[in-house]
């Protein structure tokens, strides 16, 4: 059995647990220990789960991540209005080879889906999100995966999987059950035209940092049907956690991470939730745990909506163009806006059903002055290729 991997909640973290106030969420986590061994999974909505796993690190690591010290960060935050049950699995160390570490973590990732709780995999490299996208491969056909990150991290085609060509083998792999790849945050010069123009050919999604910045709420749509997240903390900016040369001075604040987590959380289809590439540094320790208390408001702040003609919670919106007549949805509850696409998707229940695009008000906008958005024109293009 996977589980039997785990390694339990260090001490030292445990420890420090005793000494928090009643309101810490280390007082509200159920945790594996070495005495009571693995937490109840009935009725948990996350779980925590550390991977030490750096052998296919793209840059030799020259430290094991401390997972040990992000959890102490994590226990001190105070608990939110949420009615959510936590567990804490543990680490997994690395094992005999790193196919042993991924088949470890595939099976752990798809038992605990199976169990509708939600992964937080705190991980040593990004590679790490190749197996957490293998684990959906008995449960769910098509799979969106959203990368927060400064690279595309597609590597060279003779590269074997590393912490930067992971996104090689996602697509290459069988079974291929990758719909589609966003990534919110590249950096051009970290990416090789060759590399934008792949994503351009596979109709994949990729927004630059200057774009998001920009406006940090255009982050949301983008995560809203995406299955699994990915982060690189190296998409952060240097100076937020002091970190070493691995990290650019351009990036994501502080703040702003945070955001994109929050809106991560509040995803109706996020199911794993993963942040890798960490620094052992007061700041990226601190900063990891906000991000992860972050994503688990959102979560708490969920609301399931699904668009229709019927629905009063949403107001419709016929848009005639040139070229096309698009439908709009505007949530009343949320204020989100959703798009149709003929045939992005379909069924066995409803062929040839319009699928609905998480879009933005600028999106509508766009429509209403004959401009028909880039991110419909891509869906569509994907479902008919």
């Amino acid at each position: 059995m996977a589980f039997d991997f785990l390694i339990p909640v260090n001490d030292r973290a445990l420890a420090h647990c005793e000494l928090l106030p009643p309101q810490s969420l280390g007082q509200h986590i159920f945790k594996h220990t070495k005495k009571e061994g693995l937490p109840v999974f009935a009725n948990a909505s996350f779980a925590i789960l550390g991977v030490l796993e750096s052998r296919n690190a793209f840059e030799k690591k020259t430290f094991v991540l401390d997972t040990t010290e992000i959890r102490i960060r994590l226990y001190r935050l105070l608990l939110g209005n949420w009615n959510s049950t936590l567990i804490d699995l543990g680490d997994i160390e690395e094992g005999e080879t790193v196919e042993d570490t991924y088949f470890v973590v595939k099976e752990i990732i798809a038992e605990l889906l199976e169990e509708n709780i939600i992964p937080i995999v705190i991980g040593a490299t990004q590679d790490i999100t190749y197996p957490m996208y293998r684990a959906f491969d008995k449960i769910k056909d098509m799979i969106n995966l959203v990368s927060v990150d400064s690279r595309f991290d597609f590597g060279a085609d003779e590269e074997l999987i590393s912490s930067n060509s992971y996104m090689s083998k996602i697509i290459t792999d069988k079974p291929n059950n990758l719909f589609n790849f966003s990534n919110i945050g590249y950096q051009s010069y970290f990416n090789a035209q060759e590399e934008i123009d792949l994503m351009e050919r596979l109709f994949f999604d990729a927004y630059r940092l200057g774009e998001m910045v920009s406006d940090i709420t255009l982050t949301e749509p983008i995560l809203r049907n995406a299955h699994i997240i990915s982060m690189d903390a190296r998409a952060i900016k240097a100076s937020e956690i002091r970190a070493s040369g691995n990290f650019s001075p351009n990036g994501f604040d502080g703040r702003e991470i945070c955001a994109i987590a929050r809106y991560a959380g509040l995803s109706d289809n996020v199911s794993v939730f993963g942040i890798f590439e960490c620094e052992n540094t007061e700041h990226s320790f601190q900063l990891i745990a906000q991000i992860i208390w972050y994503f688990m408001e959102g979560y708490n702040f969920r609301i399931k909506e699904s668009p229709s003609d019927n629905n009063k919670d949403f107001t419709k919106f016929n848009v005639p163009t040139e070229t096309e007549d698009l439908v709009f949805y505007k949530s009343l509850l949320s204020e989100r806006w959703w798009v149709e696409v003929p045939s992005i998707l379909t069924s066995h229940n409803k062929i040839n059903t319009p699928a609905l695009l998480p879009c933005t008000e600028h999106d509508y906008l766009d429509a209403c002055n004959q401009n028909i958005p880039e991110r419909w024109f891509k869906a569509y293009k994907k479902g008919f290729s």
